[in-house]
């Protein structure tokens, strides 16, 4: 399939700032299946209460391609999935992260109105919801005190921008640097009334939980800009009534998950190596309230934590164990697990893990899918978590995958292959190799509809006769903190060979043109896309997003610098050596490879004018290019006419290059 001649136009452009009326509409025109897929329902920040009866979740029916619908709260009874009732007291808000109390009576959720710039804490008594506080800014993350008497969130009053060094950052201009968003925990009275900014001012708070007496929290938290510093947060107390801040714990690691034990005297999170706010994975740690080093529970554990909850004197926990998203009993004594439940899919449960556990440690809830099968909400005791809805059970499945294992130089690494239910006798396929972001993350399955509302970029790359293989070496998520911290100060060097590898694996058990491969990904995967056009010619075809070409320049451009002292082990200022070893720009005469690359234009973890010089750099040389700018997005390309444009310059130029 040749190009279009708008496509064409844009390449021979250069660099575009946003879309132009005539490719979002063409965009909207990608596949016209969309109109004929069945509508998905949508789950996400499920909870549950204290004793595992009722269910409460953010859903929402899939729209139309360039629409992004709303959700609303449903309630459900845990054990017949029966909807009894349902709340969407502000139809132009977005909620987040709806939150029982204890007697399981109320519900309490925050609601973002965007365009008037103020969140609503509303709770929902006697089936009516009512706003308790509102503010203007920014917040998330209800929780109510043990007694039910008072409800906290975090609260970003005055916010220049959304939550998240992934969203859009603020504009630069004027003097820089002289006034930080602070994101604060705040509390409100159960029945309602002013919010009271509890935490110390200037203290960027990102997770928190009350402590069993009710009389403060645990937290993690910095001084600073909160974008850059949650890889050097610190664990501690604060007071409920002062809003005193003590010091547990300052790990040498990344600190998510924070709880404390019944009792009152140990805190439990997972720590390890972790690249992003809210991409979890790593070791169980316990150190007392009272402060001390933090101690491994799960020593050498093969797989990766990403919930927990108190269960009496040990824990319950959810862990990525290579294909399986797995529910394991903690010891922390003993240190040891012991496996209660395991499947391979993906879990999404909410801000408290990928599972979400009751009060009492004994139920669980949490969406599952998989590449053939649509998500559904999974919950029951946490040995049998079982198919709750069955809103999807008319979307069929659309590929098939599996689940294909490697080792490469003592690192056994897993990843997925993806392709078409019936492959063609006597027929072999281009395939498209993409590298998740991170690096600590993982590829899992996410489900492949039939029209736009689920991971429509494979779904359009297997129609089109393409395989695609999502690869998980290491550094990732899923084979223990070890593997993880495995490319430490080796980004492009054993990474790079693991994901060489595992294309021969799938190459070896599926009818794959080894001689028609692509190249793409995003952030982390935009960089290990840079770095593979610039030191292979295996692949006739890429796409970079996000990426970073040159770490030296990059140091000083970046909005989170703080990131790359865990991974690189020292400063660029230290240690220049390391950082330009690993850069793609360095070796920039050896790229051959076509390669399409694309950035948010206010982006504040990749700037854009990393992908100008990775674009500038491919010119010089002579390689096609085409560079795209996307008018106002962050590291997240959020606005869906950006995210349909997007898809459709990757799909026709993986036509162009492999399909010759």
């Amino acid at each position: 399939m040749k190009v279009s001649k708008a496509l064409a136009g844009a390449m021979t452009a250069g660099a575009l700032v946003g879309t132009s009326l005539a490719a979002a509409a063409a965009a909207t025109e990608v596949s016209t299946a969309a109109s004929t897929a069945t509508a998905l329902r949508d789950y996400r920040s499920v909870a549950i209460t204290a004793h595992g009866e009722l269910i409460a979740a953010i859903e929402s029916d899939a729209g139309a391609p360039g629409q992004r619908p709303h959700g609303r709260i449903l309630v459900r009874d845990a054990a017949s999935g029966k909807v009894t009732a349902e709340y969407d007291p502000c139809a132009s808000c977005s909620y987040d992260f709806p939150s029982w109390s204890p007697d399981r009576r109320s519900l309490a959720f925050i609601a973002a109105d965007a365009q008037a710039g103020t969140a609503t804490l509303w709770v929902v008594r006697g089936g009516q919801p009512a706003a308790a506080a509102t503010i203007q800014g920014v917040a998330n993350t209800a929780r109510w005190s043990p007694d039910g008497g008072r409800i906290a969130f975090l609260a970003t009053v005055g916010a220049k921008k959304q939550t998240g060094a992934v969203e859009a950052g603020e504009r630069l201009v004027g003097e820089i640097g002289v006034s930080e968003d602070a994101q604060r925990i705040a509390i409100v009275p159960g029945e309602g009334g002013e919010a009271r900014m509890v935490s110390p001012a200037g203290t960027y708070v990102y997770e928190y939980d009350w402590t069993p007496d009710g009389k403060g929290f645990i937290a993690t938290s910095a001084q600073g800009n909160g974008d850059n510093n949650w890889w050097v947060a610190t664990l501690g107390h604060i007071d409920a009534a002062s809003g005193a801040l003590r010091i547990v714990a300052a790990p040498k690691m990344q600190v998510s998950l924070p709880h404390v034990s019944p009792d009152g005297r140990t805190v439990a999170f997972v720590g390890g190596l972790m690249s992003d706010f809210g991409s979890v994975g790593g070791d169980i740690f316990t150190v007392p309230l009272a402060g001390g080093e933090p101690v491994d529970v799960t020593p050498g554990f093969a797989g990766s934590f990403n919930g927990l909850a108190w269960k009496g004197t040990g824990l319950v926990a959810s862990s990525l164990e290579g294909d399986q998203m797995t529910v394991v009993a903690v010891d922390p004594q003993a240190r040891s697990t012991r496996r209660l439940f395991s499947r391979a899919v993906t879990a999404n449960g909410s801000r408290d893990g990928r599972i979400v556990f009751s009060a009492d440690g004994g139920a669980a809830v949490s969406v599952f899918e998989t590449y053939e099968q649509a998500p559904y909400i999974a919950a029951g005791r946490v040995n049998e978590l079982v198919k709750l809805t069955r809103d999807n059970d008319g979307a069929s499945p659309q590929v098939a995958a599996r689940s294909i294992s490697w080792t490469n130089e003592g690192y056994r690494s897993q990843g997925w292959l993806v392709g078409p239910r019936q492959p063609q006798a006597g027929r072999t396929h281009p395939m498209v190799v993409i590298v998740h972001g991170g690096p600590a993350s993982a590829a899992t399955p996410r489900y492949v509809g039939a029209g736009d509302s689920a991971n429509p970029l494979v779904r359009e790359l297997v129609e089109r006769g393409y395989y695609v293989f999502q690869p998980n070496p290491r550094g990732s998520y899923g084979q223990g903190l070890a593997f993880t911290s495995a490319n430490r100060s080796d980004f492009g060097g054993g990474d790079w060979r693991d994901i060489l590898a595992g294309v021969d694996a799938a190459i070896a058990q599926a009818p794959i043109d080894g001689a028609r491969l692509g190249l793409m990904g995003h952030s982390y995967g935009g960089f290990m896309t840079m770095w593979g056009v610039t030191h292979s010619t295996r692949f006739k075809a890429a796409v970079a997003g996000a990426g970073i070409a040159n770490w030296i320049s990059y140091y000083g451009q970046n909005g989170i610098d703080q990131w790359m002292v865990p991974f690189f082990g020292a400063t660029m200022y230290d240690d220049p050596a390391v950082y330009r070893k690993a850069s793609p720009i360095e070796s920039i005469k050896q790229a051959k490879t076509p390669t399409l690359v694309y950035v948010g234009e206010r982006d504040v973890e990749t700037p854009a004018v990393q992908s100008m010089e990775f674009w500038h750099g491919l010119r010089a040389m002579r390689v096609p290019t085409a560079l795209v700018i996307y008018d106002g997005e962050g590291h997240a390309i959020r606005k869906p006419e950006h995210q349909l444009d997007q898809r459709r310059r990757t799909v026709e130029w993986f036509e162009k290059y492999l399909k010759q």
